[in-house]
């Protein structure tokens, strides 16, 4: 039987041991992914934030950004911080009302009354206390709110009030919050996916649609449609949402994932903003009607709908969010 020398024994040894050092010391990766490309601000708020955070954790952790559903679409996503295969998602508030159905109420028409109300908002007590209830549900933490922005009306005609929508076949996304809106007005709102929509109004497929401005040019909607009516009948938000498992993990370092994720939305929701002001006059130099709504007479004939039974929150919800200045 052959004896193993003391110098290989010392040197196996000693090589092992920095091994195991080193899988010690790796710095763990905590995934965010998000379904927008990455020409957006939301991306680059995310890669802000991955920076942000790697930094105040001396890299002991590394946050990675998986952008343009590369880790799956959107129900994929919220499914995997429960599983714990992403850590961080963007995600609608519609995605968040499947959990907790009052937190959806943003997303509704006309109950927000533009930037400086979900601003504040985003940081009220009922937002807070809406929030609590979605993480008693889904076991997620809301790290905070990005501002999406305004969805306006396209169409090949002005449509100036209620009357304009009338039988207008408008394409929306396949959920209440976005159909209540047409569905008041007299138009009929005809789900679609996303990615048919550009073809679907060049053929006539659908006289209109809705989405904000940024959205509006990144899709090249102005290129088959000649107006822009300023309906701002829905304010979006996106939530940043993060899984239990990873708030687990973290310790002490979870703070400083929520300040550089509150950073993030922060950077986002300004870009938005800003872009918003300044597309109004790039459509308009393309050639674009862009029109200034009277958006009155559209608040009246939705706000029934908000006030009815069956909505997925109580009236003392709606009021309060109504009351916030």
């Amino acid at each position: 039987m052959k004896t193993i020398s003391p110098k290989i024994l010392i040197a196996t040894t000693i090589a092992m041991s920095c091994t195991l050092s080193g899988i010690a010391g790796a710095a763990q990766t905590i995934k965010f992914a998000h379904v927008y490309e990455t020409s957006t601000p939301y991306h680059a708020a995310a890669l802000k934030a991955a920076k942000d955070f790697n930094e105040a954790t001396d890299n002991r952790f590394k946050m990675e950004v998986y952008p343009a559903s590369q880790l799956g679409k959107e129900v994929a996503l919220n499914e995997g911080l429960s599983l714990g295969t992403v850590d961080i998602i963007y995600t609608g508030v519609a995605f968040l009302g499947q959990s907790y159905g009052p937190i959806s109420i943003s997303d509704y028409p006309f109950t927000l009354r533009g930037y400086e109300h979900w601003q504040a908002y985003s940081k009220s007590d009922l937002f807070t206390e809406m929030a609590s209830e979605y993480k008693k549900v889904s076991g997620n933490t809301i790290a905070a709110l990005t501002y999406y922005g305004a969805r306006h009306v396209t169409s090949n005609k002005p449509i100036l009030s209620p009357a304009d929508m009338l039988n207008l076949k408008i394409r929306t996304p396949n959920a209440p919050a976005y159909q209540m809106f047409p569905q008041a007005t007299g138009a009929n709102p005809t789900p679609m996916a996303f990615s048919e929509v550009y073809l679907a109004l060049q053929q006539g497929v659908v006289d209109a649609q809705e989405n904000p401005l940024p959205t509006i040019k990144f899709k090249k909607f102005y290129e088959v449609q000649t107006n822009i009516n300023l309906t701002s009948h829905i304010i979006n938000s996106l939530g940043i949402v993060v899984s239990p498992i990873t708030l687990g993990k973290l310790g002490n370092d979870a703070d400083k994932l929520m300040s550089a994720l509150e950073s993030a939305a922060k950077q986002a929701s300004e870009e938005i903003v800003s872009s918003e002001k300044e597309l109004v006059g790039w459509f308009r130099s393309q050639g674009i009607k862009v029109n200034e709504v009277d958006r009155a007479p559209f608040m009246a004939a939705v706000k029934p709908k908000l006030t009815a039974t069956g909505t997925p929150w109580s009236k003392s919800i709606y009021q309060r969010l109504q009351d916030i200045k």
